[in-house]
C-alpha cells in the first residue's frame, strides 16, 4: 500500500457546488439596487437589469474592447438630464451584466462577495452614465453598505 502524498489526507475536499446562473446574478442585482440609497434610485429612474454570460461581439466592438471578460457591465438609456416630457418616450434604462466576465473577476480577485462585486458593477455602470465620478460613486457604495 502506497502512502498518500504529503500533506493530503484521505478526506473528501468540500463539495462545490454549481456556478451561480444568470438568474442568480440577476437576483443579486435587484437586492443590491433595493439597498442603493433612495436619491441614487430615484435618479436612476425605472432601471431594468439583464444578465447575459457575455456582451454581444457587436457591443464589444462599438466600444473597442477586444476580450469580452474586460466588460462586467454596461447602462444603456437616457439620463434623467436629457429626458423631456415633450419629446419622444425613450425605452427604460437598462443593466446589463456579464456573468462570465464578473464570475471571472471575483475568481480572481478572491477578496470580495460575489454580492459585493455585483453592486460594485451595478452602481459603477448607473454612476458613470451620469457623470459621477469614482469618488462620488464610492461614497455612493458606503451609504449602501449601512
Amino acid at each position: 500500500m502506497s502512502e498518500a502524498p504529503k500533506g493530503v489526507t484521505g478526506a473528501s475536499p468540500p463539495a462545490i457546488g454549481p456556478a451561480p446562473s444568470l438568474d442568480d446574478i440577476a437576483a443579486l442585482a435587484e437586492a443590491a439596487f433595493a439597498a442603493l440609497p433612495a436619491k441614487f434610485r430615484e435618479m436612476a429612474g425605472e432601471v431594468l437589469f439583464r444578465v447575459e454570460d457575455f456582451a454581444e461581439p457587436a457591443i464589444l466592438k462599438d466600444l473597442d474592447i477586444e476580450d469580452a471578460f474586460e466588460l462586467t457591465g454596461l447602462y444603456q438609456g437616457v439620463d434623467l438630464g436629457r429626458r423631456s416630457i415633450l419629446g419622444p418616450a425613450s425605452g427604460p434604462s437598462m443593466v446589463f451584466l456579464y456573468r462570465r466576465p464578473i464570475l471571472d473577476e471575483w475568481a480572481e480577485r478572491g477578496d470580495i462577495g460575489l454580492e459585493t462585486l455585483v453592486a460594485h458593477v451595478l452602481v459603477h455602470e448607473i454612476g458613470h452614465h451620469f457623470g459621477l465620478s469614482d469618488a462620488q460613486i464610492e461614497a455612493i457604495e458606503r451609504a449602501s453598505e449601512r
